[in-house]
């Protein structure tokens, strides 16, 4: 059931922040544009699982497909609408890979034991750095006219950076080295904060954020890789 989890999640991480446009995301309630990225999520998870005859996985494209249609109508843009959006989502991951298991096992990847754990690091790693983004500036959207405008997306581009290395130390074990990250952060922002009051709440505020969303998926990730077949890949016999 992990294992199977572990390869829907890569899929759906896949298909909402890789291979999701902002053509698509902005055009999603079309009904071709909807369907287009549910053919999307099908193929992610036919990728991911090594399977292509397993209905499953096509239920799965037609509720994702649903979930999105009933959050672009019903529910506001914004952070909320993108958490009940997500959790939506891995809740019917979670669903499918407990009814059926056995999706991967069965599937051409089945074999590949150490391939689940790849496949969670690196749903963790999209999830912790890209979602997180579009995450925290979604929570940010409400301040960001009220702030000095710096470097064309220099904003987005250091707190994916920031996310990534926070993911990093986690896994390898040292989280004491966010600590130093979080200084030499402040460092370098403090004349900008220190200036203007607006300017230094908001840098606070979606650094906090930005910290607090990679740190929890970055110990979820290592929580699932630990129920996980260890990331060996076996070598063969002299």
């Amino acid at each position: 059931m992990i294992e199977t989890f572990a390869a829907l999640l890569l899929a759906h991480v896949l298909a909402d922040f890789v291979f999701q446009t902002n053509w698509i995301a902005t055009n999603k309630l079309r009904p071709h544009v909807l369907l287009l990225h549910g053919v999307i999520v099908l193929a992610a998870a036919a990728a991911a699982t090594g399977r292509i005859d397993a209905w499953p996985l096509a239920a799965l494209a037609i509720v994702h497909i649903a979930i999105d249609w009933l959050k672009g109508t019903f529910l506001p843009d914004g952070l909320k609408g993108f958490i009940a959006d997500q959790s939506a989502h891995l809740a019917s991951i979670a669903v499918l890979a407990f009814l059926v298991p056995s999706l991967i096992a069965d599937g051409f990847w089945g074999g590949l034991t150490f391939l689940p754990a790849l496949m969670t690091l690196a749903a963790g790693l999209i999830l912790a750095t890209r979602a997180g983004g579009f995450a925290v500036g979604l929570l940010m959207q409400p301040w960001a006219d009220d702030v000095p405008k710096g470097l064309t997306n220099g904003g987005k581009l250091i707190g994916l950076l920031e996310r990534g290395l926070i993911f990093l130390l986690i896994l390898v074990g040292q989280p004491v080295g966010i600590g130093f990250l979080i200084a030499a952060k402040s460092v370098l922002r403090f004349e900008t904060t220190s200036e203007d009051q607006r300017a230094g709440e908001y840098v606070i505020i979606g650094t906090l954020a930005s910290f607090g969303w990679a740190l929890l998926f970055s110990y979820a990730t290592v929580w699932l890789m630990a129920a996980l077949p260890p990331l060996e890949i076996a070598r063969p016999a002299p």
